[in-house]
């Protein structure tokens, strides 16, 4: 008995000796009392999130590879920095306006990193790559600091980002759906991870934004560098003029915005502020835009001269017009061409019309599925698509569908003139981020007239009987 009573003794201070030493792995007063540390719950049902619908999510990534394997780890690297963040937060006061940029610095470099992978010319499996890219917005929830931060309530902001990437999620299941089950099974984990996962989560533990630590916390507000000068009384400059949002991919306003919407947009950068604004040539203004021109024509327009054609566009590479690995037909970098045409064409290959400016291409014959990507006043004529006509990125485009196409998608466009004929009144036409978009269709009499439909651009949501209702704007007026 006096044996047990003294080998008891010395084992519990051996453990205080640990303590006091600071080693790993050394016990709190409840491991003396013979008691397990405190878990955090809310910690413990992200990281049951995580293992649970992400590695379902990642699952399904490495049987696909490639490009989609690399956005989905910087999916899992944001969750894993989102973690840490919580567990930070916790041990720290709630910061200011400046406090939160630093603060949000860690997820906003992974948000980065993913947004890169999208840029440039369209990559294999885009509509992977930015699903993914556009899904991490949701992870801003973290950044709501209350009813006058500028920010919708966690739970709904987490809703709003995934409506967001939804649009490409969608895509995948459509173009997939009875060719690749695995594609498939990722758009749906990625769903799964957001809806319900990472909402329902929020709403269980953090309805109104992070846990905060107590005043005497460490104060994020405050830089290491400032940490060690004698305390003053001092205000917080506001932020700079942001340049892009952190969680976005829309053109800047020339207009700061305030509160969060600021912070997100300067911290997520990754470069100078005035980085990459440009003159605005007298073609550019509004008062002289000739880019609602009727039905796509095939003759230039006098008012325009080479030189002013290539005044204010970049291009990222020669002109291109030509048939890769006999399945798709790359239009690039074309300026000013009016007469470009396809006509040696089969169902089986795709067209992909990049960078052009004030050019017309026509499409003799049915292929699978056309792309319009990043293209200024340029003109589309074709005769059939199988799958899809997409117009992504482009401003002031005229499309024109002589005979059948199912699917119209319209993407970050500004400015769109569509021209349907009979046979493809049944398109379903899908719209987002865009403005400016008009649908002309055959009128129903003999003179062969079109009557022009504008698409709405505004929405009015109503909260009523627990769900939102949501109808569009219509304008009238003499």
């Amino acid at each position: 008995m006096e044996k047990s009573l003294v080998e008891r003794l010395e084992a519990a201070v051996a453990r205080l000796e640990a303590v006091a030493l600071g080693a790993p792995g050394s016990a709190s007063s409840r491991d003396l009392c013979g008691e397990s540390p405190a878990v955090d719950p809310a910690i413990a049902a992200f990281d049951e999130l995580v293992v649970g619908s992400l590695g379902r999510l990642l699952a399904a990534a490495g049987k696909i590879g490639g490009k989609v394997l690399e956005v989905t780890k910087i999916l899992e690297e944001a969750f894993t920095v989102e973690k840490e963040l919580l567990i930070k937060a916790k041990k720290s006061q709630k910061p200011d306006l400046p406090g939160l940029s630093e603060f949000l610095k860690p997820l906003s470099d992974v948000i980065i990193k993913a947004n890169a992978l999208t840029e440039g010319r369209r990559p294999d499996y885009f509509n992977h790559l930015k699903t993914a890219a556009d899904s991490l917005s949701a992870l801003g929830w973290i950044a709501y600091l209350g009813k006058d931060c500028g920010m919708s309530l966690p739970t709904a902001h987490v809703e709003e980002s995934w409506q967001m990437a939804e649009f490409y999620n969608n895509k995948i299941l459509v173009e997939y759906r009875n060719k690749d089950p695995d594609h498939v099974e990722w758009a749906k984990a990625l769903k799964e991870l957001y809806l319900p996962g990472l909402r329902d989560y929020v709403k269980g533990f953090y309805p109104l934004g992070p846990v905060w630590g107590p005043a005497g916390g460490t104060d994020v507000s405050v830089s290491s560098a400032s940490s060690t000068s004698k305390a003053t009384v001092k205000s917080p400059a506001p932020p700079s003029p942001p340049s892009t949002s952190a969680f976005s991919s829309e053109i800047p306003s020339s207009r700061p915005k305030e509160g969060i919407s600021a912070i997100f947009q300067e911290i997520s950068s990754g470069k100078a502020v005035t980085a990459g604004l440009r003159k605005v040539s007298d073609d550019m203004k509004t008062k002289n835009r000739t880019d609602r021109t009727g039905i796509v024509g095939g003759t230039e327009k006098a008012s325009r001269t080479a030189a002013s054609r290539t005044t204010s566009f970049s291009k990222d590479g020669p002109p291109k017009l030509e048939l890769q690995m006999g399945r798709k037909w790359a239009v690039e970098n074309q300026i000013g061409k009016k007469s470009l045409v396809i006509d040696d064409c089969n169902s089986k290959q795709s067209v992909y019309v990049y960078g052009c400016k004030d050019s017309v291409l026509q499409v003799k014959g049915k292929v699978n599925n056309i792309t319009v990507d990043k293209c200024i006043k340029t003109g589309i004529v074709f005769t059939d698509v199988v799958a899809a006509c997409e117009i992504v990125n482009c401003k002031g485009v005229e499309v024109q569908c002589q005979g059948s196409a199912p699917t119209m998608s319209i993407d970050n466009t500004s400015g769109c003139q569509l021209y349907l004929s009979k046979d493809s009144l049944r398109a379903s036409i899908a719209t987002a981020k865009s403005s400016e978009i008009n649908v002309l269709v055959p009128s129903s009499g003999s003179d062969g007239d079109w009557v022009e439909h504008a698409l709405p651009q505004q929405f009015v949501h109503t909260f009523k009987d627990g769900q939102f209702t949501t109808i569009p704007v219509s304008h009238s007026g003499g």
